[in-house]
């Protein structure tokens, strides 16, 4: 599969391949777009909209043709997982858990959804009730209502609740104080709390005017009674009233005849509720609260339902619902819901037998994984050296995935304030592996996710991601980074054991993106890339740059080497400084040491002659130089060339690129040949170009 991007932040154009079914390691330095081309897989699969937040600077103002970010060449990829710091930051390590989802991600199996089902086929007898009766849904939802409207405190029903304070002030509607009965027609409306609210708002009008608003007709002696009715009548308490008689009037028929007594006349109390009607009400509160916990638990049966301990067949029958318990509810409209269900209790009871084999059959299931999920991911741990474990543990909210050190048996909080940056970095990879196995995407992105790590770790994460029976091998995953060791290990030193994978070099130049693949032969020592370019029909000068090195690998600081260092120091006479200095003189090359140093590039160069002069006069020419460093083919010499030419940048981080980075330094035994596969960053090329327009020859 050929993935083609355009105008993606620096991509102008590009194109990768991904292979299905293996591990694609896309290798790049930073600047390449490696971030970019994660970014854009992810917003090309799962939001194609937001691609137009990739759009490049440079036509975000200019852009006359109407130039999009684009993604194509996908062939059978619908579903995508992408580890990075998003990631890290939305899923991982959250307060309760290890992982966001941690039943969904470690038992919530294809195996476990079919255990599910046979307990759901045989517990579904009693759910069906609830299904094909809407009525009986409404009946719970109003019950629910009612109770959450008498809260209850130490002392009884709490005087905060709605209910309470809805009936503490009795009933104004049915008693309308002396001297507001012309308002009765407005408060006893159902529009009651909108007029209040009107009435209230209208007040204001008053103090402009002594007249009616309305009407202009005189309002001085009426003023007092207006205002009165804004005292009389408070809009929320108002508000409560009604929406507590309305839910008394639903449930009226569910009510025995004497609670129906009762409720009717709480709610018309002309003073208010007093010690022995709360006393009711709490008694009507306690049984429909019994009630509904007795309908929720057979509404939401299923197998974790049953702790441990409890048998199926003991459990069932204190399901069973006795309105002789419940006679504030005792009615022939509830009888009617409580005998269906009891009716449809009893034929699960009779099957108690086969759901206690089912509940059990899941629950050997369930632990067997819960052991191999945290077995593997403690052994990850052990092998990366890290002194900490995790237990999955059941909660009542579901399985969760918990931290705790090997030296405490304390559970700890979330994690990420435990974990230093590396460990979090391992630790979520690994989370994140075991998502997308439960999740099964088509294609997995890891934007750069080992770079952090020191070698062991880097590797004890390699063979836990790809090696491992229970990991990414034989997924699609596209693996972006600036680290060279996994495409030594996956393509070079343990190459037989990651056979379902291959690895490219990434270079973006002018925003054009390219690729190259990588293979065992193009990864070499820098003493065989060194032999490599001395014997090359490079240009003389190109030769002694790799000569240089070569020797520098080798710690062979003997005479070739100070001939070598002389020469590009432009030294005339060459000077020795493996000689201390006296008094700041240095010591010049003794004349055998020099011809001894001569004699050894000769030996590797293969050549007959050297003359020290005339190659001296080679790097102090400045227009063969700059000739040299325009007809080079590579970056790499690029650079080493522009080095003769102007050592001390002006820039510090330029000047580091060009006297270390890749000059002196060797971080790998192994790596690939600069001159094929350019790892200078562009923008230091570019910079490198923009002096060399200035050089004067």
């Amino acid at each position: 599969m050929d993935v083609t991007l355009k105008n993606c932040n620096n991509i102008t154009e590009g194109e990768i391949s991904i292979q299905a079914g293996k591990l694609n390691i896309k290798y790049g330095s930073n600047g390449t777009g490696k971030s970019t081309i994660a970014k854009a897989i992810e917003c090309r699969l799962t939001d194609e909209a937001s691609l137009a937040n990739l759009l490049p600077f440079k036509l975000r103002q200019d852009n006359p043709l109407k130039l999009t970010p684009e993604v194509q060449g996908f062939v059978g990829i619908t579903s995508i997982k992408l580890f990075n710091e998003k990631y890290l930051e939305q899923f991982a390590f959250k307060p309760d858990e290890l992982v966001a989802n941690s039943f969904e991600i470690f038992i919530k199996t294809a195996d476990y959804e079919l255990q599910l089902k046979a307990i759901e086929d045989i517990v579904g007898k009693i759910k069906s009730v609830f299904q094909d009766d809407p009525n009986l849904e409404t009946f719970l939802s109003v019950l629910r209502e009612l109770s959450g409207s008498f809260k209850v405190s130490k002392t009884g029903i709490a005087k905060t609740s709605s209910g309470y304070k809805a009936l503490e002030g009795g009933n104004k509607f049915e008693h309308i104080p002396a001297g507001l009965e012309a308002y009765a027609p407005f408060l006893k409306h159902s529009t009651n709390v909108t007029w209040i609210g009107w009435q209230q708002q209208g007040q204001a009008f008053m103090e402009i005017s002594p007249d009616c608003p309305f009407c202009t007709s005189p309002t001085a002696d009426k003023k007092g009674t207006i205002e009165r009715v804004s005292k009389e009548y408070d809009k929320n308490t108002i508000n409560h009233l009604n929406k507590i008689i309305a839910v008394f009037e639903k449930l009226g028929k569910y009510f025995s005849n004497d609670a129906r007594d009762i409720i009717e006349t709480i709610t018309k109390l002309k003073e208010g509720i007093q010690s022995e009607h709360e006393r009711s009400l709490m008694e009507i509160k306690v049984q429909i609260d019994d009630l509904i916990q007795k309908l929720e638990q057979l509404k939401n049966l299923s197998g974790q339902s049953f702790k441990e301990t409890e048998k199926v067949a003991e459990k069932l029958p204190t399901l069973r619902i006795d309105l002789k318990f419940f006679g504030h509810l005792d009615s022939s409209e509830t009888r009617d819901i409580v005998n269906s269900l009891n009716e449809k209790l009893e034929e699960l009871i009779s099957d108690a037998g086969k759901l206690q084999g089912e509940i059990n059959k899941q629950r050997r299931a369930t632990q067997k994984l819960i052991e191999k999920n945290r077995t593997e991911i403690n052994s990850f741990l052990s092998n990366a050296g890290y002194k900490y474990e995790v237990l999955i543990t059941d909660e009542k909210s579901g399985h969760q995935l918990k931290l705790k050190h090997v030296e405490c048996e304390e559970v700890l909080s979330g994690g990420s304030q435990h974990l230093s940056f590396g460990e979090r970095n391992a630790f979520a990879l690994v989370l994140f592996m075991f998502e997308c196995l439960s999740k099964k995407p088509d294609l997995i992105i890891l934007d750069d996710p080992i770079s952090s790590f020191d070698k062991d770790k880097k590797f004890a994460i390699l063979d836990r991601l790809f090696l491992q029976p229970n990991s990414f091998k034989g997924g699609t995953v596209l693996m972006l980074t600036h680290d060279m060791e996994p495409v030594i290990d996956t393509t070079k030193t343990l190459k037989r054991r990651f056979q379902q994978s291959v690895a490219h070099f990434l270079k973006t130049t002018n925003g054009i993106l390219s690729e190259r693949e990588i293979k065992a032969s193009d990864i070499l020592s820098f003493a065989q890339i060194g032999l490599k370019a001395i014997n090359s029909p490079n240009h003389l000068v190109t030769k002694l740059i790799y000569l240089r090195r070569y020797f520098e690998i080798f710690d062979d600081k003997g005479d070739a080497y100070e001939v070598l260092s002389n020469i590009f120091k432009k030294r005339r006479p060459p000077l020795d400084y493996r000689i201390p200095s006296v008094d700041g003189i240095d010591e010049p090359l003794s004349p055998s040491a020099l011809q001894s140093g001569i004699d050894q590039i000769k030996d590797k160069l293969n050549v007959a002659t050297f003359d020290y002069e005339a190659v001296v006069s080679h790097i102090e020419n400045q227009a063969e130089l700059k000739n040299l460093y325009t007809n080079a083919t590579n970056g790499y010499e690029k650079l080493q060339i522009y080095r003769l030419i102007d050592e001390n940048h002006k820039s510090s981080v330029i000047r580091k690129y060009i006297n270390e980075t890749y000059h002196v330094e060797n971080d790998y035994i192994c790596q690939l040949d600069p001159a094929e596969f350019d790892p200078i960053p562009q923008f230091v090329i570019d910079e490198c170009d923009k002096f060399m327009v200035e050089v004067t020859v």
